[in-house]
């Protein structure tokens, strides 16, 4: 790679993560540092060691992201217990990157896992697949509405599991997954997200 073009990437990359760094809340000092840092290396021409700079930033504004979608993870239905949420994020180099948030339930032998994902290159098939109702329900699923969204739902009644999925704001991939649960419960617990404030997160 020419040293023309190294720049230019570079210049996009300041630029998208300034950008981002902007959306996310005052007081971030370490991510505000690392985007600093790798600023001044890439002015002062060490460009490898800005870029991976700005992939430690990015992956601090994954991670906050992160944290800010466990706040959207329901809380346990009554007589369910719940583990604490967890968030994880993944560069841009695993499978395109994403940020996830997920937290499982449990009530006697039933149990029901919540994620939720976005930034991810999946959410392109699934809203294609939300625009075609053949391709949605070809495997067996349906399409319902829950809390005002649009849902794939998948359960086999004699197995007693099944997964619902929902794509929010075009931005969020929510899959709620559940084993020797009722369909009712599933539903519960897709119906328990906050929708709206989630979609205005920016």
């Amino acid at each position: 790679m020419d040293k023309l073009t190294c720049r230019r990437k570079m210049v996009v990359c300041v630029i998208a993560l300034v950008g981002i760094f902007l959306s996310v809340s005052a007081g971030a000092d370490e991510i505000e540092d690392a985007i600093q840092e790798a600023l001044q290396q890439y002015k002062n021409g060490a460009y490898s060691e800005a870029m991976e700079g700005l992939n430690y930033a990015s992956q601090l504004i994954g991670q906050k992201k992160g944290d800010e979608l466990q706040s959207f993870l329901p809380g346990p239905l009554e007589g369910w217990t719940a583990e604490d949420a967890s968030s994880q994020a993944m560069g841009a180099a695993v499978f395109g990157g994403s940020v996830t948030a997920e937290r499982r339930y449990f009530k006697e032998n039933a149990s029901v896992n919540v994620k939720i994902v976005t930034d991810s290159p999946m959410l392109q098939g699934m809203m294609m697949m939300f625009a075609n109702p053949m391709i949605a329900t070809s495997d067996g699923g349906k399409l319902e509405k829950i809390a005002g969204q649009k849902a794939i739902v998948k359960y086999n009644e004699k197995n007693k599991d099944g997964t619902i999925t929902i794509v929010a704001a075009n931005r969020f991939l929510v899959t709620v997954e559940g084993s020797d649960v009722s369909i009712d419960d599933l539903k519960n617990y897709a119906a328990a997200m906050d929708y709206k404030k989630m979609a205005a997160i920016p």
